[in-house]
């Protein structure tokens, strides 16, 4: 299974900034000194191109997030002050997800060791989210002539705005989104599916709503490709979260995600969106069990 990471482009944050940036360099150490894939299948992506990116975001607004040429405003909506750094990093993970949906395609099972930046819309960023990789990656595929239809399966404990904002009305890209209704962001758009859970909802309440869920997405979207947010923040310990899952139930989760592709023939890319846990230990272990649950099906 080919796994890609973009850690290694800096983005320079201010001190004390909220977002931790370090757990994808962590990861990337954990997934190395597990063995879990060859060397040779740890991967550094290709950037996003222009022609890539502007299939799902607009012309201009690529081109002031090049030039440094955002307001303070819009810089403040994203959350990261902008920088070269940012840029490349930004690039290089929709470049990752895109480089996962190949590989995945290929091989039935790969990953981007970030992205899942599903906040940014077409004209703007915002939640930490410059360019969404889901967007562009299920484009991609299409104009490659890989896959015609995609469902996107995102399972970070918030709505993937941006994706059903850029997706709307494509009928050849689905988008199914389990989130908490009372967190981030607060103006919800209107995916193909949407499950939004109250405040504390635990691993049963959860898992209950993804099998409706996961029945109904694969049903509908009749996809050649799934993309797979597989975020860390449902974890009952995440500061940003509001909802109660254990690490046994993120990990049943994962097993639903991948077992219900499997049996729909549908290969899966996966990126790791947030997670943002008290203790950044616990966001590596949620995300490097992905991982490894990925592999191991993969062989």
């Amino acid at each position: 299974m080919q796994i890609f990471y973009s850690d290694t482009f800096v983005l320079p944050l201010p001190e004390g900034h909220r977002f931790p940036m370090q757990k994808y360099a962590l990861l990337r150490q954990r997934v190395a000194a597990a063995g879990i894939v060859a060397p040779s299948d740890l991967r550094l992506p290709e950037p996003a191109s222009d022609e890539q990116l502007g299939r799902a975001h607009d012309g201009a607004y690529i081109r002031r997030v090049q030039r440094g040429e955002l307001t303070p405003q819009e810089v403040r909506r994203i959350g990261f002050p902008w920088s070269p750094g940012m840029v490349e990093r930004s690039r290089r993970s929709s470049g990752a997800t895109i480089g996962a949906c190949r590989a995945a395609l290929r091989d039935g099972f790969a990953a981007n060791q970030a992205g899942g930046t599903h906040h940014a819309y077409a004209g703007h960023g915002e939640g930490y989210c410059v360019f969404n990789d889901s967007a562009v990656a299920a484009r991609a595929m299409q104009a490659e002539g890989r896959a015609r239809r995609v469902v996107i399966i995102d399972c970070d404990v918030h709505q993937g705005n941006g994706s059903a904002a850029i997706l709307a009305g494509d009928d050849t890209i689905y988008t199914f989104s389990i989130h908490g209704a009372n967190n981030f962001p607060f103006h919800k758009e209107q995916s193909d599916l949407d499950i939004a859970l109250p405040d504390g909802a635990a691993d049963e309440a959860y898992l209950d709503a993804l099998d409706r869920g996961l029945c109904q997405a694969i049903e509908s979207s009749r996809a050649d490709l799934a993309i797979y947010l597989a975020g860390a923040d449902p974890f009952e310990d995440d500061k940003l979260g509001r909802l109660k899952l254990s690490k046994r139930g993120l990990a049943e989760r994962d097993r639903m995600v991948f077992e219900y592709c499997r049996g729909a023939g549908l290969p899966v890319a996966i990126s790791m969106a947030g997670g943002y846990a008290r203790d950044i230990a616990d966001t590596v272990d949620i995300h490097f069990a992905t991982v490894s649950a990925a592999a191991r099906l993969a062989g």
